[in-house]
């Protein structure tokens, strides 16, 4: 990990020298020639150049972190709403969401990946890397081949997700003498190609777990990983012969025209494959759920998107009766109680369920215990000074008033440093570790989970939930013997249920549920109404009353299941086809 950090760095460093220092020869040359001159220097055999642009090439893939206008894309869900006004994760739910204001267009970016992996791929062979005993150098040309078309492959996910098809340009690099005006792949054909590009590449990347030398880097458990899931939103209602377009050549764009049971097959054997390399690699659950994002752990995590140490989370969405002159504490995220209500007791029992052990008047005691980890509420530990959160009326992290506070009565948790640590004496934030996690073996139980239930094997999918439960510390068998609050003979409807609600909380502000709505085809369900929060009076004698409240009235049309594409792009290539509703 500090390898590549310091090769980003170094990049940018040398790209200054080189700009001063080889300022008249470059002046001679033709603009198209500085890459293959330079990066792809045929005198290099340590590949310093190449090495260079090959780290860059990682800064296409996901980062999750406050990248809607500053806001989690989960703050676009039923999951948690922008605290602040004017935020633009709010046109996802507010109805003003047009095709100019869109908030996360990656169209160019994901293009710009593309062209910059189909580079590499054009001129890896022009480093003269030495020839040594072991064959080390040698071997990055393979690794940087498969890690280059992994990105390319996630890239292109990107895109299809967002917009369903989308051109397939090959190892192509494009001049502006090409022809230009590409049209839409088919949504099969994309599937096709993104599953067949991880295949392809699989056995050429670096196996698991990672040294940490290598950490971030792609292995051959994220191109397993990619293919689950891709495989997994394949056979999902949305596109399983799920379109609504009313267009047969938009809807083929963009789905599959039938329906087949298979392609749930196809997703749990791909999600079985990767558990089983898991297992013979010894990828294993971290101990700890809150340690999953705070810790370097290339067990659980197959791929992340590496940060150097900050304090920006804690800053940005820390209560905000924290802030001070030596404490940033912004409040951007207000989680919701729909959320909140979506963790179990300590039984594995839904909260509204009979023989529950949760009491609304201490509605956070006997809790799942991913909720401490996922949500900051009233009374919870924070920091050592002033060391408790206040978001009852007039507390100190809702005093109310104009300023940016939560809107719910809740603040995000996740991702952020131990600081509810009982023996913590920190009254400051330090820096922190916040790598954004693209794959990890939690969402691998889960695919495989909901793909086998879909099949019919629900008994199958019981066992995978299981192990999260474990994890998450749920008592073991007060609903039915060591089945971790599951009860027995569930249908597989109920078990579909279930294994939704577990994806919510343990994928929470992972980038999940944004796209698991819409997969699902739920989305209009779960987004079209009220959101609510919680309002806590505290009393005299400082007990507290609980009374929910609404917070906001979310809109979701049916054209949000698919993103525009960007007027540029309809503009300059007439061979497109704008999606629907837009």
């Amino acid at each position: 990990m500090l390898n590549r950090l310091l090769l980003i760095c170094l990049f940018v460093l040398t790209a200054s020298i080189i700009a001063v220092s080889c300022k008249k020869d470059i002046e001679d040359r033709r603009a198209n020639d500085i890459d293959e001159d330079l990066v792809w220097d045929v005198t290099d055999s340590l590949g310093t150049y190449a090495t260079q642009f090959v780290n860059n090439l990682y800064n296409y893939l996901p980062d999750g972190f406050d990248r809607i206008g500053g806001d989690f894309l989960d703050a676009a869900t039923d999951d948690a709403i922008p605290s602040r006004n004017s935020s633009s994760v709010a046109y996802f739910a507010n109805g003003y969401l047009n095709a100019q204001n869109y908030p996360d267009a990656f169209f160019a970016k994901g293009y710009e990946g593309i062209r910059a992996v189909n580079i590499l791929l054009m001129n890896i062979h022009k480093i003269p890397f030495k020839v040594t005993a072991d064959g080390s150098y040698e071997a990055l040309r393979k690794y940087w081949k498969a890690e280059g078309r992994f990105i390319r492959a996630m890239c292109y996910w990107e895109l299809v997700r967002r917009y369903g098809g989308v051109p397939l340009i090959g190892d192509q690099v494009f001049s502006l003498k090409d022809n230009l005006q590409l049209p839409r792949s088919t949504y099969e054909e994309c599937i096709n190609y993104i599953v067949n590009e991880c295949d392809a590449i699989q056995d050429s990347l670096r196996t698991d777990p990672m040294d940490v030398n290598y950490w971030g880097r792609v292995g051959k458990a994220a191109a397993l990983a990619l293919k689950s899931r891709v495989l997994l939103y394949a056979a999902s209602p949305l596109f399983n012969g799920g379109g609504f377009e009313q267009n047969e050549n938009l809807r083929k764009l963009n789905s599959y025209l039938d329906y087949k049971p298979s392609r749930w097959d196809s997703a749990a054997k791909a999600a079985k494959d990767l558990l089983d390399y898991a297992s013979q690699k010894g990828l294993t659950l971290q101990a700890e759920f809150r340690d999953v994002f705070t810790t370097i752990n290339p067990k659980e995590v197959f791929l992340a998107n590496l940060k150097a140490k900050t304090a920006n989370l804690e800053q940005n969405h820390g209560p905000v009766g924290f802030a001070s002159p030596t404490v940033v504490s912004r409040g951007y995220t207000s989680p919701t109680q729909e959320l909140v209500d979506a963790f179990t007791d300590t039984t594995g029992r839904n909260i509204s369920e009979p023989g529950t052990v949760y009491a609304n008047t201490d509605p956070y005691a006997k809790r799942d215990p991913r909720l401490g980890w996922t949500v900051l509420y009233n009374g919870r530990r924070w920091l050592a000074t002033p060391g408790v959160v206040e978001t009852y009326n007039g507390g100190k992290d809702r005093p109310g008033g104009t300023a940016i506070q939560t809107k719910t009565g809740y603040y995000l948790r996740k991702f952020m440093g131990y600081f509810d640590n009982p023996t913590n004496t920190n009254t400051t934030y330090t820096t922190q570790f916040h790598n954004f996690i693209i794959f990890r073996l939690a969402e691998a139980y889960l695919n495989y989970a909901e793909a086998v239930n879909e099949m019919g094997q629900t008994e199958e999918a019981v066992k995978s939930i299981i192990e999260l439960r474990k994890r998450a510390k749920i008592e073991p068998s007060k609903v039915a013997a060591n089945r971790y609050g599951i009860k027995t003979g569930i249908t597989q409807e109920e078990m579909r249920t279930l294994i939704r609600k577990e994806r919510r909380v343990e994928l929470a502000f992972e980038e999940h549920r944004f796209w698991d709505l819409r997969r699902w085809k739920v989305a209009g369900d779960a987004l079209n109404g009220k959101l609510h929060g919680i309002s806590i009076t505290k009393a005299a004698n400082n007990s507290f009353t609980y009374a929910q409240q609404e917070v906001a009235n979310v809109k979701f049309n049916q054209r949000l299941y698919r993103m525009p594409i960007p007027y540029s792009e309809i503009s300059k290539n007439k061979s497109f086809i704008q999606n629907e509703g837009w």
